[in-house]
């Protein structure tokens, strides 16, 4: 602290200081009086172990003593006497053991009145305090000779503090840290949006195509609905019908060829042999049936009649005739879903001739033989989807140059229907060719009843929206559904059966297998379908004592149960 040199210290004559006023520093300025009495210096024992130290000493001491002069730190220009006191500031110098100084006195004040007996130093002697920060002008010094310090004596100095430093630069990392998080948020949420909005648009632009190209499920040629650009009855369609013959295992498959030119998309309509027709003489009939009798127009006409369609050929293709055209486009490729036996192996456990897996490559002899297989037990759609297949693999393989495709069938050397000649069968090959290769045809079955009707919700989906048509089948009962239930032990007397009932004219539904009997029955329900039932055994070679009044299975018109005095030759 700014403690001042008392002047009053311990083996000098001790005068007493009073304050006049302040320096031009602010510093307090003072000036000796004479005292006539000793008085009370609680410091006193102080003063006598040679030095005394306070700032506010009011004792007096005996006149004619020579008191030390007042401690000056240089405000008058001379250095200060050094008399073995306390000296804190080491200021104090000596020169021959003489006190030497003027106080600096700028307010020319003179202590008046006092004596001391000694040589006085110039006007007055004053104390100065250095570093002491004067006090207000009307304050004066305190009574009470004790120690006391007031907030004016003390300079404060803000020193940096070293932490302050960490401190701004962890408040600027973390504040930075947390711009920069935001600043990512918002990048990633104007990430997400744009992402959004680049879906959007591209799922716009998908739909826009699909519907431009008459792909779009709901709006394509398939399942386009009146109100729509084009509807289904509205739209051009080119149809040709193919009836595959199988010259050695008898029987035979058929399927119609569509070429939307207006969507642009072709179908391979699939046809099960048990569909009804109306023949020429208004009977009712399979389809099966009608290839055999009534030829390729007749069948034409009752197709057009059932289908409401506008068939515009019939293209026989009798098997050897398939097979000189896979061999002529260069063999096709195939999933098949079977392995077919050879025909002309003589051992059992031999290779199969087409084996069973995806993309497998078909020479004539191999598409043939799996476009005719049908396991025992299976139904006649089975084998009928895998002639669909060959036909697939067909137009895969045909050229889309209408030229060429002519060529092609003119090569066959085969008589077509005079309806269809080689040039017409040639272009609308290739063009169905051309849309095969870029995946817009496909395959549908035509839905057919167990009665070989054609229910109108069923069949709207291929009759209506692939045809363009409306079905109108025969009446109910103009067919005759026979179920045929195998109990001979032999499973191949059931495809056989099949055969037999379809040329016949009736509708044949699989009634599966049973315990082997000896003994055929014929079972009819109605007394109406007497003579029916009758029939029934007549064209399966059955004794008319087979045939009974009973229950009948499912929704079959008569049910045969087929025992081991059944003889398919006979049929």
């Amino acid at each position: 602290m700014n403690d001042r040199y008392d002047a009053g210290a311990a083996g000098y004559g001790a005068d007493q200081y009073e304050l006049v006023g302040y320096d031009e520093y602010g510093q307090p300025v003072y000036r000796q009086v004479q005292t006539q009495q000793q008085t009370y210096d609680p410091y006193t024992q102080q003063h006598q172990q040679g030095y005394g130290y306070d700032p506010y000493a009011q004792q007096g001491q005996q006149q004619g003593q020579q008191p030390p002069p007042a401690y000056d730190y240089g405000t008058a220009g001379q250095p200060a006497p050094d008399y073995g006191s306390y000296d804190p500031y080491g200021t104090a110098t000596h020169q021959g053991g003489a006190a030497q100084g003027a106080p600096h006195d700028p307010y020319g004040q003179t202590a008046a009145g006092t004596t001391t007996g000694r040589q006085p130093r110039g006007a007055e002697q004053t104390a100065h305090i250095p570093q002491q920060a004067g006090p207000d002008h009307d304050r004066e010094a305190p009574a009470e000779p004790q120690r006391e310090y007031h907030t004016e004596q003390f300079a404060f100095i803000e020193e940096p503090d070293a932490n302050s430093e960490d401190v701004i630069d962890w408040l600027k990392f973390t504040e930075n840290r947390t711009e920069r998080r935001e600043e990512a948020r918002r990048r990633a949420r104007g990430r997400i949006v744009a992402l959004v909005v680049v879906l959007a648009l591209v799922a716009a632009g998908g739909v826009g195509y699909l519907w431009y190209a008459g792909k779009l499920p709901g709006l394509s040629s398939e399942d386009s609905k009146a109100g729509t650009a084009t509807a289904a009855g509205a739209q051009k369609r080119d149809v040709i019908v193919v009836h595959l013959h199988d010259t050695k295992g008898g029987g035979t498959s058929t399927a119609l060829l569509v070429d939307n030119t207006t969507t642009e998309r072709g179908t391979t309509v699939l046809v099960p042999n048990s569909l009804a027709l109306t023949s020429d003489d208004g009977t009712t009939t399979t389809l099966a049936k009608s290839v055999e009798d009534d030829g390729s127009d007749g069948t034409r006409d009752a197709l057009d009649t059932v289908l409401g369609t506008d068939i515009e050929g019939t293209w026989r293709l009798d098997t050897p005739y398939l097979q000189n055209l896979v061999d002529l486009v260069g063999n096709i490729d195939v999933d098949t879903d079977a392995e077919v036996p050879d025909p002309a192996a003589k051992k059992k456990g031999e290779a199969p001739l087409v084996n069973k897996g995806r993309d497998q490559t078909l020479s004539g002899k191999m598409a043939v033989a799996y476009a005719t297989y049908r396991a025992p037990g299976e139904a006649q759609n089975a084998q009928l989807e895998r002639f669909g297949q060959v036909m697939q693999g067909i137009l895969r393989k045909m050229s889309s140059d209408p030229q060429a495709a002519t060529t092609t069938i003119q090569t066959l050397a085969q008589i077509l229907d005079p309806s269809l000649t080689d040039k017409d069968l040639g272009t609308f090959l290739a063009g169905l060719s051309d849309l095969a290769k870029g995946g817009d045809v496909k395959t549908d079955l035509l839905p057919v009843q167990n009665d070989g009707t054609l229910s109108a919700q069923a069949s709207a989906r291929v009759v209506k929206n692939v045809l363009g048509g409306t079905a109108k089948s025969p009446d109910k009962d103009a067919a005759v559904s026979v179920s045929v239930q195998n109990a001979t032990g032999v499973k191949d007397n059931t495809e056989k059966a099949r055969v037999v009932l379809l040329n016949g004219g009736f509708t044949f539904l699989e009634g599966g297998t049973g315990t082997a009997r000896t003994t055929s029955q014929v079972v009819y329900a109605d007394a109406a379908d007497k003579a029916n039932a009758a029939e029934v055994a007549k064209t399966l070679g059955l004794s008319a004592g087979s045939v009974t009044k009973g229950k009948t299975s499912g929704s079959a018109d008569v049910s045969v149960v087929l025992g081991q005095d059944y003889k398919p030759s006979s049929g």
